[in-house]
């Protein structure tokens, strides 16, 4: 199983009804927090029962006053699904998985869910998608053969609606032309690889800073809420959009190439959160995005059949010497790594990548080791 996402090719009256959906879900989603953090701080009803009661308050007494008539109007389905969300948020809170549910709001992004209720419906070829309780709508891409889904997530990037859906589907695996490769991430470049191969990142990010700069100033020096500070946030979420787009460009294509190309993939289990923690060096890994590097790597192996190592964070790849094993401190402005013992030399990241190639899950504590056929 795997998901796809497409471009929805909208109109004006299309584009509103996608945002009438949108507002729909956030409100039910902030009226269920607002009722379940009061019902559940008042003790009327425990844990388990709460979420409950906030579906009936909300169907039998919210939905049927006159305010909230224009409710009756959109998909049913969304308001299921935006319980079935803050029912997940408070799972994921109560297992330690993430902090407490915030309040949704429409600059944090615009999205929500339908699905059919009478099972997995039948997507035809071509460039219209039919989705559950909203209709048909044109597609940027067309869709190469027929799927079968249910559920359908739309969300709103930038100016541009998206329309996400899982498939009951498998890659055949491919047959990779290399053995094994070991890869070192880092701030100069993307990836360096222990064949000598080096991937230099777009950063978008650091491009777009004096842009963005302008347009926040910009904001700020507006009348809050008026149409012309509507305007400008226009325009930075869609810079936003398009500083997103291509870092997952060119994650996407680099991911796709190493897992059809090594049957053997090494990497570091960076603590991103950790190194974020660095004020120096917060802004760059962002824009060059590590955990979704590694994100993607990890379902693209499995597609394609490859097998992803995760190397131990704290196994010292910058500092050793990969040919006679000596350790020596690397503050990050010395690029190359000369061994006092051997006399080798080489590019610091390379000689990680190397490290990293010839890192054994037997020689390390706190061993990560991802394996599948």
């Amino acid at each position: 199983m795997f998901a796809l996402k497409r471009a929805l090719k909208l109109n004006n009256n299309e584009a509103t009804l996608m945002a009438r959906h949108a507002g729909f879900r956030r409100v039910v989603f902030n009226f269920g927090l607002t009722l379940r953090t009061q019902m559940y701080s008042e003790g009327q009803f425990t844990d388990s029962k709460v979420l409950n009661e906030v579906k009936k308050v909300l169907t039998n007494y919210v939905k049927k006053q006159p305010k909230f008539g224009w409710m009756n109007q959109l998909s049913s389905r969304v308001y299921q699904n935006a319980l079935i969300d803050l029912k997940d948020a408070f799972s994921r809170y109560r297992s330690g998985k993430a902090g407490h549910p915030k309040f949704a709001r429409r600059r944090s992004g615009q999205s929500f869910t339908v699905d059919s209720s009478n099972g997995k419906v039948l997507l035809a070829a071509g460039s219209t998608i039919k989705i559950p309780t909203l209709g048909s709508f044109r597609l940027y891409e067309p869709l190469e053969c027929g799927f079968v889904s249910q559920t359908f997530t739309i969300s709103k990037e930038g100016s541009r609606w998206f329309v996400s859906f899982c498939i009951d589907a498998e890659r055949l695996p491919v047959r990779q032309p290399e053995n094994s490769v070991g890869i070192d991430v880092g701030i100069k470049y993307a990836a360096t690889l222990s064949n000598q191969q080096v991937f230099d990142a777009p950063k978008p990010l650091k491009q777009a800073k004096t842009k963005l700069a302008t347009l926040q100033r910009k904001a700020s020096k507006q009348i809050r809420g008026s149409q012309s500070q509507r305007k400008t946030y226009h325009k930075i979420s869609r810079l936003h959009a398009r500083i997103a787009r291509i870092r997952l460009d060119f994650l996407h294509k680099l991911t796709t190439y190493l897992a059809k190309t090594f049957k053997l993939i090494k990497i570091e289990n960076l603590n991103v959160q950790g190194m974020m923690a660095n004020h120096k060096l917060a802004g760059a890994i962002s824009d060059l995005g590590f955990y979704e590097f590694k994100r993607q790597l990890d379902y693209k192996c499995k597609m394609y059949g490859a097998h992803l190592v995760l190397v131990d964070k704290w196994f010292p790849s910058t500092k050793t010497c990969s040919n006679c094993g000596t350790k020596k401190d690397m503050p990050l402005g010395i690029r190359t790594f000369d061994c006092p013992v051997c006399g080798i030399s080489l590019d610091r990241d390379l000689n990680a990548s190397l490290n990293i190639l010839n890192w054994e899950p037997s020689a390390a504590r706190g061993i990560a080791y991802l394996s599948w056929d």
